[in-house]
């Protein structure tokens, strides 16, 4: 969930989680839920979660080119470039659904559990499952759920569901990845580098609907490599970084491309420092629709902040991207790291001699006195100059 301050000091948005997801399409969480296909996205908008799927893929919203000082051209259309069909995972590291479907249909693939009752199976035929992958585009324009059509009861109410309220729908433009917000302030922040679910694997259960699916492998992005839960590694593009446990890195990242096209990279420890650690790549050239890795070291055992700050930004605005290691996608807005950072960025903006446009990473003292301790490695306080240790002497006659 990368979370979005815009317009700081006066703006902090945090949504609940869910809600979230269905207003940004920022971000996508996969599958969970064992049973069907009503189960697998327990509403189809819960499927948007994944939004933007490609930036491939386009709509022309007339209310949105209204919103950020765009014209209306032609019909509200949906079109994908031929890029878009020369990837076999629609812009994602792997195939988010891959599915056995029975050789029967109908009744025989799935009987209720009122037909079940006095019916003769030993006549139903049997046959060799068949295996069918889906990619992001393929879910969220529906074709995953016609090709499973004859084979779950549900089907038809999601497709009516998706033709009527998100393909059909000429405001909310549901499969078009999202402009930068036509603000001035944009932070984005989100965690990373942590093993996260990229892509499901499903068979039928042989129990009556709504029972009748279940998960049998699951993909993780991780450390530039997919693997599955049993431990084998998968076909796909795997990016040089992953998501936050919850939301895969291709979605969290998404608003990299709202960065100006010179950027500065500051990598520093999350823990208090004396910037002995820090490493800063000044205007680095940023392409629009390509992400930016930083070439910088890594200690195992030090958790990183990277900053991604416009040193050119945009005419009137200033963006900002911080990626937190380990930082986990529902714990995130608990992180003191965070919290310190974020109220440091707005005692700049409200301070009347500020000059930088990003306060600087150079150091990091302590701020509370719950950050001072002590250094057993060399016998003193960690931070002198910032903190000291007094012991009090009651007297020995006194309560």
């Amino acid at each position: 969930m990368p979370i979005l301050l815009l317009e700081l000091p006066f703006w902090v948005q945090l949504k609940p989680l869910k809600q979230h997801f269905l207003d940004s399409h920022l971000v996508f969480q996969y599958l969970r839920y064992q049973g069907t296909a009503r189960l697998m996205f327990n509403s189809f908008s819960s499927s948007l979660w994944m939004l933007p799927f490609s930036k491939y893929c386009r709509t022309n919203n007339k209310y949105w080119k209204h919103f950020s000082g765009g014209r209306q051209v032609g019909n509200h259309t949906y079109h994908c470039d031929e890029e878009e069909f020369k990837s076999n995972f629609s812009g994602w590291p792997t195939k988010i659904i891959n599915i056995e479907i029975p050789s029967s249909r109908g009744f025989d693939a799935y009987p209720t559990f009122s037909e079940i009752p006095g019916t003769n199976l030993s006549g139903m035929e049997c046959g060799l499952p068949i295996q069918l992958s889906f990619s992001a585009r393929e879910i969220a324009d529906g074709s995953f759920f016609k090709a499973i059509e004859d084979y779950d009861p549900d089907i038809k109410r999601l497709l009516y569901q998706l033709e009527k309220s998100y393909l059909g729908d000429p405001v909310l433009n549901p499969l078009t990845p999202w402009d930068r917000p036509p603000l001035k302030n944009v932070f984005c922040i989100y965690g990373s580098n942590s093993k996260t679910k990229v892509g499901y694997y499903f068979a039928p259960s042989g129990k009556p609907y709504p029972d009748n699916w279940i998960i049998t492998d699951v993909v993780y992005e991780y450390e530039g490599s997919l693997v599955s839960r049993s431990g084998n590694l998968v076909e796909g593009n795997p990016g040089a970084i992953s998501g936050d446990e919850t939301v895969p890195y291709n979605s969290l990242s998404w608003c990299k491309n709202w960065l100006g096209p010179k950027v500065n990279i500051t990598r520093a420890p999350q823990s208090e420092h004396d910037g002995s650690d820090v490493q800063i790549d000044l205007n680095v050239e940023h392409h629009y629709g390509e992400d930016i890795v930083p070439n910088m070291t890594r200690f195992p055992r030090v958790k990183y902040i990277t900053y991604y700050e416009d040193s050119e930004s945009l005419p009137g605005k200033r963006t900002a991207v911080w990626e937190l290691d380990k930082a986990n996608h529902r714990n995130i807005v608990r992180s003191s790291v965070l919290m310190r950072e974020l109220w440091l960025e707005m005692w700049r903006d409200i301070h009347p001699e500020a000059r930088s446009e990003f306060v600087t990473k150079a150091k990091r003292g302590p701020l509370r006195n719950e950050d001072c301790y002590w250094d057993y490695g060399k016998a003193r306080c960690a931070w002198p100059e910032y903190c000291e240790y007094r012991l009090f002497f009651s007297h020995p006659f006194k309560a």
